[in-house]
Parts: C-alpha cells; sequence; structure tokens
C-alpha cells in the first residue's frame, strides 16, 4: 500500500479544505493518507517526523502570503533540516499545493519554494499531471482552470468563506492527489 503524507499550513481555513480534497483524491486510488496540520505557532504534531518518513510521499501545501509561503510552512521546512541531514526522504515522491486570494497572488513563488525545498532533501518531484482548461469555452469549474503544472494552484477571494470555494478548483485538487498516488505507486513498483 502507498502511503501519503499532505503535511501543510492554513491560515484561514481554505488551504485546510485543499488538502482534505488532495486527500481524498489520494485516497481514492486506494492509498494510506495522513493530514498533518502545521499550527499557528508553525508546529507539527507530536508523531510527524517518523509518518513522514515512512511515507512513500509528500505533498507540501502553504497559502501564498507576502509572494511565498507562510513563516508557520518556513518553520516546519527548517525543522526539516534534521531529516535532511540523514537523507530520511530521498528518493520519495514530493508534490505542491499553494492557494491565495488572486488569480496570480506570485503563487508560482511559493510552488518554486516547495520543490525547493524537495530538491534539497533529494525527493522526486511531480507536478500536477493535467493540462490546463485554456479554451475560450472554458470555465472555472473546469479541471485546471488556473493552469498549474509545478503542483496545484487554488483561488479563494479574500471576503469568501471557506464552503464558497471554487468547486473546480476542489475538483482540480482531487486529480492532483490522484495523480501523485498513481506517480508514487509507479515508482514504488
Amino acid at each position: 500500500m502507498i502511503k501519503i503524507a499532505i503535511v501543510f499550513h492554513s491560515g484561514y481555513g481554505h488551504t485546510r479544505r485543499v488538502a482534505e480534497h488532495v486527500r481524498q483524491g489520494a485516497a481514492s486510488t486506494g492509498a494510506e493518507v495522513e493530514l498533518i496540520a502545521i499550527d499557528a505557532e508553525g508546529h507539527v504534531p507530536e508523531g510527524t517526523w517518523e509518518g513522514l518518513k515512512a511515507a512513500d510521499a509528500i505533498i507540501f501545501g502553504a497559502p501564498t502570503y507576502m509572494g511565498g509561503p507562510s513563516w508557520q510552512f518556513k518553520k516546519f521546512a527548517d525543522a526539516s533540516s534534521k531529516p535532511w541531514y540523514g537523507m530520511e526522504w530521498k528518493n520519495k515522491i514530493a508534490a505542491g499545493f499553494t492557494n491565495s486570494a488572486t488569480l496570480n497572488g506570485d503563487k508560482e513563488s511559493t510552488l518554486m519554494y516547495l520543490s525547493t525545498l524537495a530538491a534539497q532533501h533529494k525527493m522526486l518531484w511531480t507536478g500536477s499531471g493535467m493540462h490546463p482548461s485554456n479554451s475560450k469555452a472554458s470555465t472555472r469549474d473546469d479541471l485546471n482552470n488556473l493552469g498549474g503544472y509545478r503542483g496545484l494552484l487554488v483561488v479563494s477571494p479574500s471576503d469568501a468563506a471557506v464552503d464558497e470555494m471554487i468547486p473546480g478548483d476542489l475538483k482540480t485538487a482531487e486529480a492532483f492527489g490522484a495523480n501523485v498516488a498513481e506517480v508514487a505507486r509507479e515508482v514504488k513498483g
């Protein structure tokens, strides 16, 4: 069985909802998926590091604030220097997602940060696994309407409640989770 850990920070609940949909997509393939929330102080629950070491894939998630991931996620990333030293995540599948209030919102900067973190750990990065919906007939409810290749991109307008998130983004999150699980399964053999 493929084991996937989704480690994320969510400031207002939107990124948590994305993580839940990523989990749903990965679990739909038969993968065992653990959600690991980074709290408001940048801490992870006890046992997190052991769970990450045992995972076949780690999906990183963070909101994009001021052109990069939240400081809480960065604190987690800095703390990952201990598993980095022992190369505990080497050859695991890695992927990432981010959420911001605007269509662009410099989300690509956050995905670059997440993929760089994975590269430092000698992980194998996979992207969204889907083409964008970019025809004139495309709508925001189509899969990958924001055109993310490096990872999953989601928009949550600043005045939108968690239950008002765009259904197409959440469907894209599920497809993204399923893709990561399929890649992990192929690599694990």
